[in-house]
């Protein structure tokens, strides 16, 4: 088998899955019990001063019959003293010295905070810190955790607090609940952070109750706005770990965390950058037991690819991330349907016709039998029939060798430039070449 060991900025772990700060990593009898499951390594749920938590927390959103497609919650940092909390890491390191065991801090953005909590944490034999600028609710009203997420000079002050006292690697987990991803993560940067998490959850409400008209959840007949995690959010955090990972200025190691659900899950995170995963929904939907098919999945897949290293993995489709400008709009392809699997149920013929481009006709033949065919002259390749199509296979998306050189949105607007400069014939001779670019 291969190996699965990685090391995040100095902090190493039997492999990359690890839990991320939340419930499932609230007491050391969790903690415990995962790393015997096979996890890697955890995140301590955030730490600082105790607070009040509410009852009720959760609410999830269910989806076509899938249970927890989405998972929003207003639960805040521990509830319990920071003594009991100090306590049971050192027990927890002690008894698993191999696994990965990082503690989430949360305080005021106040220096002495920062210097107080990190020396104590660290007393206890922890392996990093990670310091939450992404909780989007309860704390942020008190001016943590988005609230100073969503300010990069925040940001790289905290990280710069922090980093004067800290003796082990120092992780700063980023909010998504900002326009640029990287103007925090660049800010966490400069501040000294030895690596970045990402993404916390998402600002949202989980629903409302058509009969009582309560948010769900509620307390009391009130609600308020959570943090959204689980499957439907890893195109948010696939795509901003993406954007991290390819901006020169960030250039730390990357902690992926953003509905993490099974070992497929994994490996597209490390290929979009991330040095391991944080997994936290799933763990709460199924138990911690999901973390043996993760082992096993990630293990056959390295081995059926040929790899001898998870570490090898990491950052391979990085460079196949761009800018929409950068794309070929030369390149081309077509739908084709497979007439020995498609059960003729009209999905793409509908979706096409009403949405698309109107390419996909219904047809007879000899023996009177309907069938469906794709006006490929007419077809833009948007993939919107294979999306839709409910057999596997029914229909394929294929390249159509292209007939000019590649050529992008930038690359147009290059040379149209070029053509427009100063001492450029401005006549019709000019505006036929811009015609022609």
């Amino acid at each position: 088998m291969a190996d699965l060991r990685i090391n995040l900025a100095g902090i190493s772990s039997p492999n990359p899955f690890w839990l991320a700060s939340a419930p499932p990593t609230n007491t050391g009898y969790q903690v415990q019990r995962a790393f015997e499951a096979g996890w890697g390594g955890a995140v301590w749920k955030t730490l600082g001063d105790p607070i009040i938590n509410t009852s009720s927390r959760f609410a999830a959103v269910h989806f076509n019959g899938q249970r927890v497609a989405g998972f929003n919650n207003i639960e805040l940092i521990t509830d319990r003293p920071l003594e009991i909390n100090l306590k049971e890491i050192y027990e927890t390191k002690k008894r698993f010295p191999d696994h990965a065991v990082v503690v989430s801090l949360m305080v005021e953005p106040k220096q002495e905070k920062w210097h107080e909590i990190v020396k104590k944490v660290e007393a206890v034999g922890v392996d990093g810190l990670e310091l939450n600028f992404g909780c989007p609710h309860g704390m942020a009203e008190r001016g943590m955790g988005s609230a100073s997420g969503q300010q990069p000079d925040l940001v790289e002050m905290q990280t710069m607090w922090v980093k004067e006292v800290a003796q082990t690697p120092v992780i700063v987990k980023l909010t998504p609940n900002i326009t640029d991803i990287t103007a925090t993560a660049k800010a966490a940067v400069r501040g000294g952070a030895d690596a970045i998490s990402l993404i916390n959850t998402i600002n949202s409400l989980a629903g409302v109750d058509l009969d009582t008209w309560n948010t769900i959840p509620h307390v009391g007949g009130k609600g308020a706005h959570g943090g959204y995690c689980g499957p439907a959010v890893k195109p948010i955090a696939l795509n901003m770990v993406a954007e991290c990972a390819r901006n020169p200025l960030v250039g730390v190691p990357i902690s992926g965390i953003g509905g993490v659900s099974n070992w497929r899950d994994a490996v597209e995170f490390l290929l979009m950058g991330s040095t391991g995963v944080q997994v936290c929904t799933a763990a709460m939907h199924h138990g911690f037991s999901i973390v043996e098919d993760m082992i096993d999945g990630l293990n056959n897949y390295l081995d059926d690819k040929g790899l001898q290293s998870v570490n090898e993995l990491i950052g391979k489709s990085v460079s196949r991330y761009s800018d929409w400008g950068d794309l070929d709009l030369n390149y081309a392809v077509v739908a084709r349907i497979e007439q020995d699997n498609c059960i003729v149920c009209n999905k793409c013929h509908i979706a096409c016709e009403d949405t698309s481009h109107q390419c996909i006709e219904r047809h007879t033949d000899e023996n009177g039998a309907a069938y469906l065919k794709v006006r490929e002259e007419d077809c833009v390749g948007c993939n919107l029939c294979s999306i839709v199509c409910p057999v596997e296979g029914a229909i394929s998306m294929v390249e159509i060798p292209a007939s000019e050189m590649p050529l992008s949105w930038n690359m147009r607007q290059a040379a149209i430039g070029a053509l427009s400069t100063p001492g450029t014939d401005k006549g019709s001779k000019d505006s036929d070449s811009k015609e022609a670019v």
